[in-house]
C-alpha cells in the first residue's frame, strides 16, 4: 500500500487537553540539578533544587509536572523542611503544599529528590513520542519528557546549572557552559546556562572526540553512532549555509555553535534545545534533512532566544520555524518552492478551521491538530502578512520582532506591535481575522467589461461568506497587451471594483499568487482527502470514508480521492470494493501521477488473494510500463511479479 501521512496521535480535538494552560501561580527563575546517570541500570537519581517567584498573594501550593515513570521521596523547603507534596498519575503532575502562605514576589527555593527507572517503553507525558530513555550505550533526556520538575511547560523560561554524573567512558551534553570532574569510575559534568530560556535537555554519549566539522566559521559537533557517522560532515557543512542565512533575516542567534546528538528511532525526528539539536536516525538518513534541519535550526531564534508567554501564542514559535524552513527551501531552490510549499500547508491548515490560532491552548501538545493550527495555519498567516506588508517590511519585521524581545516570552500583540511600528499601519484587522478568527473564505469573483475613451474599465465585485472579513487581495488583469495588477480592500461580504485598461481583458484573476488562506472546490477536496488521511491512520476508518466521499462529491473525477478508498477497503479486506475503486482511480484524472502504478499493484495484490495469477501479472507488468518508481513503486511490482503476494495474517492476541 502507497505510505498515508504518519501521525503522532488520535485526530481528536480536546477540550480539556493535558499541556493545556493553566493559570501560571509561580515563576520559575532557575534550577539546580545533580543527576546521578546509571546506563547499566537504565535509572536515574536526582535532587533539584527549584528557585521561583510567587506571582500571586496567599500562595499556599505549586504545581509541577514530572515523568510518571520518576518517584519522589520527598520535597523540601529551605529550611530542609519537609513539604506535603501529592501525585497525579492522569496527567503527570505532583502538587506541593506549604505551611504559610508564600509572600508574592519573594524569591522561594523548595528541593526535589527523586529517582526512576527510564528506558524509553513507559507512558511518555506527549502521547505517542518518546523524549527520554537510557539505554546502556547513550541516553537522552529532553525537556517535554518532564525528567525534572517542570512548572509552565513551554512558557516558564529559566536558567539552569545541571551536574550530571555518568560512568567513566561517557560524557554529559547539553546547554551552555560545561566543566568535568573525574573520579576512580565516574566522571561529573557541570552544564551552566544562564540565560532565561529552556535548557533542560541533555545527552549522555561516549567519551569520544566529537566530530568537529567547522564550515563559513561556524562550528558543530556530532555525536552520531557508526550507522549515521559518515552524515556529519554533509550535515556540518548544511548547519552552516542555515546559520549564516537565518542570522542575516533574523539577526544573532541564541547559540551560533550547535551540537547535534542522534537519539533513536521513536524519539521526534529533531528537537531544539539551547544550542543543540536533537535527531533520531530515521530522520538523519542518508542524505541530508535540510527542511526539518533548517526548522529546527529557527528555533534557536524561535523558542529558545524568545518564546510564547503562553500556549495560545504558539504560532510563535511553530509558525515562524514552519516559514524559516520554507524561506531556506526558497533560498535553495528558488521562490517557486516555498509557493509549492505553501500549498500543501494551506491544505493542513484547513484541516481544522474552526478553532482560532490565539486558542491553542485546547490543542493536544504535539497532536496533528496542534501543529496543523500552530505551526501550518501560523506559517500561512505570516505569508499573508508578507503579502501585506511587503518584503522590506516583513523582514525588518522579523529582524526587530527577534532583537527587541531577545530571551524574553512574547504574544502575539508584541509581534504585531512590531509590525506596525516598522510599517506604520494599523495591522489589527489582519490579527483580528487571522490570529483570533477561524474560518476561511471562499471568494466569487464577478466582472463586466466596458470600452471606455482612453481604453477599457473591468467593473465588478467579489463576493465571500465571511460578514467581518477584510483583506488587501491582488487582481491580475490579462489583456491583449502587457497585464495589470490591483489591489482590492475586500470588506464583507461584498466589495466592487474598477480598473482601467489600455489593452481589453482577456482574464481576470483574483488572488493569483494565491496569498490568501482561502477555500474553492479544489481546496475543499484536498482538505477532506487530507482529513480522511489522517483518520485512516488511526484506523478510524468510517470516518475516513466520510471525509473521502466529501471529496468524490466535490470531484468525481479525483483519482487520489478514489485512491484512498480504495485502500481502506483493502485494509478491511473488501477485496471487491477495493478493486472497484482502484479501477475508479484509473479512469479518472490521474492526479498525483503515482496513483496509476500503485493502482495497478494493488489490484495485483487484489488479484493474487483471490487466487487469479495471470490478472495479477498482468497488473504488476502495466505497473511497469508506468515507469513510476514513486516509493519504490517499480521494485515492488517486480517482487511480485517472481513471487505472488500473500494475504497479509493478522497477530493474534
Amino acid at each position: 500500500m502507497f505510505p498515508r501521512i504518519l501521525l503522532v496521535s488520535a485526530f481528536l480535538l480536546t477540550g480539556l487537553a493535558h499541556g493545556q494552560e493553566r493559570k501560571t501561580r509561580i515563576d520559575v527563575e532557575r534550577y539546580t540539578m545533580d543527576v546521578d546517570i546509571n546506563q547499566r541500570t537504565q535509572t536515574l537519581a536526582a535532587k533539584v533544587a527549584v528557585r521561583f517567584i510567587p506571582l500571586d498573594d496567599n500562595t499556599t501550593s505549586a504545581t509541577f509536572e514530572l515523568n510518571n515513570a520518576l518517584n519522589v521521596s520527598k520535597v523540601v523547603d529551605q529550611q530542609d523542611h519537609q513539604l506535603q507534596a501529592s501525585r497525579s498519575q492522569q496527567d503527570f503532575s505532583i502538587h506541593v503544599n506549604f505551611p504559610d502562605s508564600l509572600e508574592k514576589g519573594k524569591p522561594v527555593t523548595i528541593t526535589f529528590y527523586y529517582d526512576g527507572r527510564l528506558t524509553g517503553q513507559e507512558d511518555s507525558p506527549v502521547y505517542g513520542i518518546n523524549f527520554g530513555a537510557i539505554k546502556n550505550e547513550y541516553a537522552y533526556l529532553m525537556y517535554p519528557a518532564r525528567w525534572f520538575p517542570v512548572s509552565g511547560y513551554t512558557t516558564d523560561r529559566f536558567a539552569a546549572e545541571i551536574n550530571v554524573t555518568v560512568a567513566k567512558g561517557f560524557k554529559a551534553v547539553g546547554s551552555g557552559l560545561d566543566s568535568s570532574q573525574a573520579s576512580a569510575d565516574k566522571t561529573i559534568y557541570k552544564l551552566k546556562f544562564d540565560q532565561a530560556s529552556f535548557p533542560g535537555s541533555i545527552a549522555v554519549v561516549k567519551d569520544e572526540p566529537a566530530t568537529r566539522v567547522t564550515a563559513g566559521g561556524i562550528t558543530t559537533a556530532f555525536y552520531l553512532r557508526p550507522t549515521e557517522a559518515p552524515m556529519a560532515n554533509a550535515y556540518g557543512q548544511e548547519v552552516s549555509k542555515i546559520v549564516t542565512h537565518f542570522t542575516g533575516l533574523f539577526g544573532i542567534p541564541a547559540s551560533a555553535n550547535l551540537t547535534f546528538v542522534e537519539t533513536e528511532n521513536g524519539a521526534p525526528n529533531g528537537y531544539a534545545a539551547p544550542g543543540v539539536l536533537f535527531f533520531n536516525p530515521r530522520a538523519i538518513g542518508k542524505e541530508v534533512n535540510s527542511k526539518l534541519l533548517a526548522n529546527q535550526i529557527s528555533r534557536q531564534w524561535w523558542g529558545v532566544l524568545l518564546s510564547p508567554a503562553n500556549r495560545n501564542h504558539l504560532w510563535l514559535s511553530n509558525g515562524l520555524a514552519n516559514y524559516s524552513e520554507m524561506l531556506y527551501d526558497a533560498e535553495v531552490n528558488g521562490p517557486a518552492a516555498l509557493e509549492n510549499q505553501m500549498r500543501d500547508t494551506a491544505v493542513e491548515a484547513l484541516t481544522i478551521d474552526n478553532v482560532p490560532v490565539v486558542q491553542a491552548a485546547r490543542l493536544e501538545d504535539y497532536s496533528p491538530e496542534l501543529l496543523a493550527l500552530t505551526g501550518s495555519k501560523g506559517s500561512a498567516v505570516l505569508h499573508m502578512l508578507r503579502g501585506v506588508i511587503g518584503d522590506e517590511n516583513f523582514f525588518k519585521t522579523l529582524k526587530t520582532f527577534a532583537g527587541q524581545n531577545a530571551w524574553k516570552s512574547v504574544t502575539t500583540d508584541d509581534f504585531k506591535k512590531v509590525a506596525e511600528t516598522v510599517t506604520g499601519e494599523n495591522l489589527g484587522y489582519f490579527f483580528i481575522q487571522w490570529i483570533e478568527s477561524s474560518g476561511a473564505p471562499e471568494f466569487k469573483l464577478e466582472y463586466t467589461i466596458f470600452r471606455t475613451q482612453k481604453g477599457f474599465r473591468a467593473m465588478g465585485k467579489i463576493a465571500q461568506d465571511l460578514d467581518t472579513f477584510r483583506m488587501p487581495v491582488n487582481l491580475k488583469i490579462e489583456t491583449e497587451g502587457n497585464p495589470e495588477e490591483k489591489r482590492v480592500e475586500v470588506m464583507g461580504t461584498s466589495s466592487e471594483f474598477s480598473v482601467d485598461t489600455f489593452g481589453k481583458p482577456k482574464n481576470i484573476m483574483l488572488d493569483p499568487d494565491n496569498r490568501v488562506l482561502r477555500y474553492s472546490n479544489a481546496m475543499r477536496v484536498a482538505v477532506a482527502i487530507r482529513r480522511g488521511e489522517q483518520y485512516a491512520e488511526i484506523s478510524e476508518f468510517f470516518e475516513a470514508l466520510k471525509e473521502y466521499q466529501k471529496a468524490v462529491e466535490a470531484n468525481r473525477i479525483g483519482s487520489l480521492a478514489r485512491y484512498r478508498i480504495g485502500e481502506v477497503h483493502f485494509l478491511q479486506n473488501n477485496y471487491q470494493q477495493a478493486a472497484n475503486e482502484f479501477r475508479e482511480a484509473l479512469n479518472g484524472d490521474l492526479q498525483p501521477k503515482w496513483t496509476e502504478v500503485w493502482a495497478h499493484i494493488n489490484l495485483g495484490k487484489i488479484f493474487d488473494i483471490t487466487g487469479q495469477r495471470e490478472r495479477a501479472v498482468n497488473e504488476y507488468k502495466q505497473a511497469e510500463r508506468t515507469k513510476d518508481n514513486t516509493q519504490g513503486a517499480l521494485e515492488e511490482a517486480a517482487k511480485y511479479l517472481k513471487t505472488p503476494y500473500e494475504r497479509q495474517k493478522k497477530a493474534e492476541n
